[in-house]
Parts: C-alpha cells; structure tokens; sequence
C-alpha cells in the first residue's frame, strides 16, 4: 500500500506532540523503504524533523503567523497539490490541518480529521486516546494494514551545528569534561502541571551540595518561572532558559546526567536523547502522555488527588496534585534514577 508512493504526511500540533509522532515516522519507513515520505508541520518546530533520516522532505507553515488565515491555507493546500502525493496521512483532527488536507489534492485521503472535513478522506481513522500517543499514532498505520507498528523510541536528529551550538555554550558557561550535570525543566504551557519554583529551588540546591552543576533549560516564555526559582536557592546554576533552538536543544540535554521536569515539550525532547528522566506529573495521565521511555521515573503526589479522574484540568483552584509533591520525593526518585543509570554504565 504504501511502498513506492509518495507520501505526505501532515501534523501541526504542538512541541511534545510532534516529538510522539516520531515513532510512527520510522514504523512508516519501514514498511515503505522505497517511498518517498514528506512530513508537514508548524516552522517553528521544523528542528523536531528537520534531519530524521526517515523523511525526504520536511514542509512547514508558520500557524500562528503568516500561515494562520484561510488565504494562507488555501495557498498551502494548492501547494502541496502541486507535488502530486499519492497518498495523504493526517495525524491530529484538528480544524487548521484537516482543512489542508481537504484541498490538497492527492489519489488518497486517509487518518484522523475534524468533523466538518471528514467527508473528504478516503479513510477516516479515529484515534484511538486509549493508548498512550505516540501508539495512538502508531495504531494508525496498523488500521492501513501495516503488521510491524514498532516504531523504536522517540527521536530528535540534531545536526552538527546544534551540537557545536550546545558545546559552544557549555565552553562558555565553564562546564568542563568530568562536571557532572542535572538540568531542570520548570515551565509547561499548561500552568496546572507546574511544580512550585521554590521547590525546584531547594531541589536544585540539594544536588548542587551533591556536586552536580545545575542547569535551567526551558524557552523564553519560561525565563519568569526560573528566575524566581534561581531568586530562591542559595548556588548558582547555569541559565540555558530560551538560549537554544529544539534541535540545539535536544543536543545540549545529552550531557545532563539526569533531567528533572514537568510533563512537557522539552522533556519529550530529553528522551529522544535518551537522557534519565524524572517526570514529575499531577493533573495529566502519565499513562496517555507520559515519558515513551523505560529511562524514566514518574513523580506523583502521594496520596494522588483524583481531581482529574474525567480529564485534565487547565484550570484549578485546588492543585493539590503538585502541592503534595514533596521535594524529599522527588530528590528521592532522581537519586534513584542516577543510581540506575550509573549501573548501566559500569
């Protein structure tokens, strides 16, 4: 069905989101070795596919720029037609990418679309949110008839001006060849998934007495959140807040020895790299996006609040979700996991 074709594939969600897609990229590449696969998403996070071996091509759109009006839309989908696709995967029902591959032009429509569009796919494909993402967009493949749906972990291909960018910053902040690193992911775009800044704070101090340097990683729409954490401990971390693209990014958290963070983009990124995890989740089910890694420990409150039992809360006047996750429990966990990770290395 799919060897020999060409292949456009189209999704235009989030940070994280695109991360949990990259399993179903190389589970597509094998089971069409000769095709040639293109990949659509937002510019912004174009790093996330720019260089993964299993794509011909990476498209991109600006969403939320340029792109994000009917005009631009209808221009994208005249555009891809051009490039006569075989077949077209959609991977998100949401409204702005089905309405693209409803005018793109293509011998066969098929995935997920939202409800106004769904008349124009070939064959629609509910997803099924059961599973945990990155094999709800795996089980797509396996509704198009594809036995082998083992799509690896996740991936991020940084190329070799991201890693001379993260060598480059490292030079510069001092860190040397025998420092020990833990990095910390303190934002999320969801603020009820945030930890408390001054319990990263006091987290970070720990490990810092511990001979770890400490690392704040992050976009710049979390320098706030980390100023006010680093505003509370008593050493001195390193500042990588908003300094990185993603695939410089995803380059430089390699040499942490550990990453403590929220559920969020950044630390999908972290596991492409496979770099120790401990996930430290409330409101959000780690068991549907939770770390696609067995390198990981995830932190919950104890006792759980169930809050969230129907669904996740954006809003909440509650929070005990992170407000009875302790800092004595996560420096537990991250010790735990270096302990592990240090086994597998000797």
């Amino acid at each position: 069905m799919f060897d020999n074709k060409k292949i456009l594939v189209t999704f235009l969600m989030h940070l994280g989101d695109l991360i949990l897609v990259t399993p179903f990229i190389r589970a597509l590449r094998n089971a069409a070795p000769n095709a040639h696969i293109s990949m659509l998403v937002d510019d912004k996070l174009k790093d996330v596919v720019l260089f993964n071996p299993n794509l011909n091509q990476v498209l991109t759109i600006d969403k939320k720029g340029g792109g994000n009006k009917i005009s631009a839309l209808l221009k994208c989908a005249k555009d891809l037609s051009s490039q006569n696709f075989d077949m077209v995967i959609n991977l998100h029902p949401n409204e702005r990418c089905s309405f693209i591959c409803a005018f793109t032009k293509t011998a066969f429509r098929t995935g997920t679309s939202h409800g106004l569009f769904r008349w124009r796919w070939d064959k629609y494909i509910k997803l099924d949110r059961t599973l945990h993402a990155a094999d709800m967009y795996l089980e797509v493949l396996r509704e198009l008839g594809v036995e082998n749906i083992d799509g690896g972990g996740l991936e991020i291909f940084p190329s070799s001006a991201h890693f001379k960018e993260a060598d480059d910053f490292w030079r510069l902040n001092g860190v040397k060849s025998e420092d020990k690193l833990i990095g910390f992911n303190i934002g999320s775009a969801v603020v009820t998934k945030r930890w408390a800044s001054e319990r990263f704070a006091k987290t970070a101090d720990i490990f810092h007495l511990e001979g770890y340097k400490i690392v704040f990683f992050g976009g710049k729409m979390d320098m706030e959140m980390v100023m006010e954490a680093v505003g509370y401990m008593r050493s001195s971390p390193i500042i990588a807040t908003g300094v990185f693209s993603i695939g410089a990014l995803a380059a430089a958290m390699r040499r942490c020895s550990l990453i403590i963070t929220n559920d969020s983009g950044p630390m999908h990124a972290a596991i492409s790299q496979n770099v120790p995890i401990a996930a430290l989740y409330g409101p959000s089910n780690p068991k549907l996006y939770g770390p696609y890694t067995k390198n990981a420990i995830i932190v919950k409150a104890e006792p759980p609040c169930l809050g969230c039992e129907k669904g996740m809360k954006h809003t909440c006047a509650d929070l005990q979700c992170m407000k009875r996750l302790m800092v004595e429990q996560v420096v537990n966990a991250s010790e735990k996991m270096l302990k592990n990770s240090a086994k597998l290395k000797n």
